[in-house]
């Protein structure tokens, strides 16, 4: 039995911190068990004894008689800890501690949480809590309320977590207009011991939650959580409403990848891979969620309208097209069916058109031989109330046939008087209503992400054969040195070591040095100074592109040191690189930044200098696999270059995939590494290859002196490699 059991699925509940006082918790928590009919025994726990609600109360949670399975504890933060070590004594192994005054009102109060949950590890209990608003499962079996909110919970098939109580009790008390009904409802709190991935993990075979909905300020072990809701997302829906996106969390990052980088696309990139719906408003959240409480998967993503009225079905075809949908091709035998009782007026094309004029009968039957088409994957029915048709028999109308062929998802559109929804909200539905196409358009095309997702390969992460032993050496010459950063050159020779496609190139310390290499490597070339002290090249004339001979190379070189000196920048010059010029104009990015909470975060997209203003790039977490490397090249708009527009040469997909995922196993074996930028990787228009013209790597010190053995020994200091 998962011990979980102890806490939603109770056979009896002390409710520690029970009251006799009207609107306290203690006093709510005791009337919301017993009017929501709890199967089990209650036992009230209250210092003074006496009865309350009808049952006897007891002074301490060792005298009650029975077993109990959970403790429901509502008592002042001061005496929690004591209150455990009594559950302990007594056997108790489930906790949902509703009391305040924890980590969320500072230092002393963290370590009181700390304690907490020293306490429950070492007694072999699981904690909902602290500072939570409580527990629900409407199960027949069980009809626990175990909350303080206003409204008793309704009955459905969704699990969901909160971690704001306030909010979580909000949503039950507007749960019948939401015509929405939850399985089981769990509100995490301070989320001490039992968090969203408790949840998940409880909730993954249990048939009585067909989906589940996550409210999330935080996600605590990102890389558990991507294991977890991967898997389970391939089983059930599993939508998320995750606050916080504002760019607060953004660091200064120099590089570019950082820059354009953030927490909210760090939150955004995990939840996408983990197969996760994530949406932006509580709105949002309910109506998706009506969907799928309703609506089965579909087997495509071929959409049919029916409508009784041209405008609105055009503007559902538009919706449906815009999510990147097909409007269903409607089969002969299905259009000459409709013609056989439609008037001649109607058009019987997707979408169908009924005309205004359309009884009950034309929609039943209309609906329910769209609904027999084999070409048909998802249905939208329009209803605008014309004739003195009534809404509400419509709906009755279309329920009955959709009873009757439950293996499609049917979506109403009714664009009528708020009274039929604060109708349909007293029946038991088994399709979703909307007042626009638009939210219809919205439903179905997250139920055909479910789809997509549930049809997706899981992706491999492949092993390169790669010379980690000289990356090794690159980075940790520059650790003794004292420099986070790389040099250019340093930076090329690491992912040359990865096995990424670099320039041909060379290192030169003087003016005949960059000659030679340059004859070597044949006309045109570039010249890129590479320094310990300048990051950004371009900015102080460091890159000189499309030099065609020695003499032109000698006179850049000149220029080059020259302007360095008057800047007084000459001292950290390195050098310079002269690398074969590739000829291409399209440019892309990819490089590595690192949040703080959630870790590596690969980029891809539209490179060169309009990468801050066009903002083309994706991000996901690292490791990627294979898929998601396909992924990442096809999300962005700079794609179809990339396939090789107006005539230009295909770029290698596939190069460019392993590219990332080299990148991938690059930061994944330097975990030190901070920022990552090679940008441009440029296209070649001869060969369609992805090849790192420029590069960066920057590290965080401490960790790579940790990683690399850096010690010192008589005043000197260096990595032990």
């Amino acid at each position: 039995m998962n011990i979980l059991d102890k806490i939603m699925k109770p056979k009896s509940i002390a409710v520690i911190g029970a009251s006799t006082k009207e609107h306290t918790i203690g006093s709510d928590i005791m009337k919301r068990l017993q009017e929501y009919k709890f199967n089990g025994k209650i036992y009230p726990v209250n210092p003074k004894g006496g009865i309350i609600e009808g049952l006897q109360a007891y002074t301490s949670v060792l005298e009650v008689p029975g077993e109990v399975d959970l403790a429901i504890i509502v008592v002042n933060a001061k005496f929690v800890l004591s209150t455990i070590d009594q559950c302990h004594e007594k056997g108790i192994k489930g906790l949902c501690i509703i009391t305040a005054g924890f980590k969320e009102t500072g230092a002393e109060g963290a370590e009181l949480e700390k304690q907490l949950l020293e306490k429950v590890r070492a007694y072999g209990m699981r904690c909902v809590g602290p500072n939570c608003l409580g527990v629900v499962n409407t199960h027949p079996d069980i009809r626990m309320d175990g909350c303080f909110a206003e409204s008793l919970p309704e009955r459905g098939n969704i699990g969901f977590v909160s971690q704001s109580g306030a909010l979580g009790g909000g949503i039950l008390n507007i749960l019948k207009d939401l015509n929405l009904g939850f399985a089981q409802f769990i509100s995490i709190g301070n989320q001490a011991d039992v968090n969203a991935e408790t949840a998940l993990e409880y909730w993954e075979n249990d048939s009585d939650v067909e989906q589940i909905l996550l409210y999330m300020e935080s996600i605590q072990n990102p890389a558990n959580f991507r294991k977890l809701a991967s898997r389970i997302s391939k089983k059930k829906p599993i939508l998320a409403l995750k606050a916080g996106r504002s760019a607060a969390g953004a660091s200064a990052a120099s590089s570019h990848t950082g820059s354009l980088a953030g927490a909210d696309k760090a939150a955004n990139a995990l939840l996408q891979q983990s197969g996760v719906i994530r949406e932006y408003s509580l709105k949002d959240l309910f109506a998706t969620a009506k969907v799928f409480a309703n609506c089965p998967i579909p087997k495509g993503d071929r959409v049919a309208i029916i409508t009784n009225s041209g405008g609105p079905g055009i503007m559902a075809t538009d919706a449906v097209c815009e999510h990147g949908m097909q409007m269903a091709k409607i089969s002969d035998a299905t259009k000459e069916k409709l013609r056989s009782f439609l008037p001649a007026a109607a058009s019987v094309k997707n979408p169908v058109d009924m005309i205004a004029s359309a009884p009950i009968e034309h929609y039943k039957q209309t609906l329910e031989t769209v609904i027999a088409d084999e070409n048909v994957d998802m249905i939208i029915t329009i209803y605008l109330p014309f004739l003195g048709l009534k809404d509400i028999d419509v709906a009755k109308a279309l329920m009955e046939i959709k009873a009757e062929h439950p293996e499609k998802p049917v979506i109403g559109v009714f664009m009528t008087k708020s009274e039929f929804f604060a109708k349909l909200s007293d029946m038991d539905v088994n399709m979703p209503f909307f007042m626009y196409a638009e939210e219809a358009a919205d439903g179905l095309n997250r139920l055909n992400q479910q789809r997509l997702w549930m049809e997706r390969a899981e992706g491999k992460m492949p092993k390169f054969d790669v010379d980690y032993k000289k990356a090794q050496e690159i980075i940790a010459k520059s650790i003794n040195e004292g420099r986070d950063q790389l040099t250019t050159r340093e930076s090329i020779d690491v992912l040359d070591a990865y096995g990424i496609r670099v320039c041909k190139s060379g290192f030169a310390k003087s003016e005949d040095e960059a000659v030679t290499i340059a004859d070597s490597i044949g006309y045109p070339v570039v010249m890129k100074m590479t320094s310990k002290t300048t990051s950004h090249k371009t900015d102080v004339g460091g890159v000189r592109v499309n030099i065609q001979s020695a003499e032109q190379l000698r006179a850049e070189y000149q220029d080059l040191i020259a302007k360095l000196t008057e800047k007084g920048l000459i001292e950290g010059l390195e050098g310079v690189i002269i690398q074969e010029m590739v000829k291409g104009n399209r440019e892309m990015v990819c490089g590595i930044a690192t949040d703080p909470q959630y870790g590596p975060m690969m980029m891809f997209g539209l490179g060169g200098v309009f990468i801050e203003v066009m903002k083309d790039v994706t991000f996901r977490i690292a490791p990627l696999t294979d898929v998601d490397a396909k992924e990442m090249i096809k999300s962005v708009k700079a794609y179809k270059l990339l396939e090789g527009a107006r005539g230009t040469k295909p770029a290698q997909m596939e190069q460019i995939e392993e590219t990332l995922l080299r990148l991938s196993q690059l930061v994944n074996d330097f975990k030190f590494i901070d920022e990552l930028d090679i940008n441009p990787l440029l296209i070649s228009e001869k060969t369609g290859e992805g090849i790192a013209v420029d590069g960066r790597i920057k590290v965080r010190m401490a960790e790579a002196q940790e990683a690399l053995g850096y010690h010192c020994k008589d005043g000197v200091c260096a990595c032990s490699i």
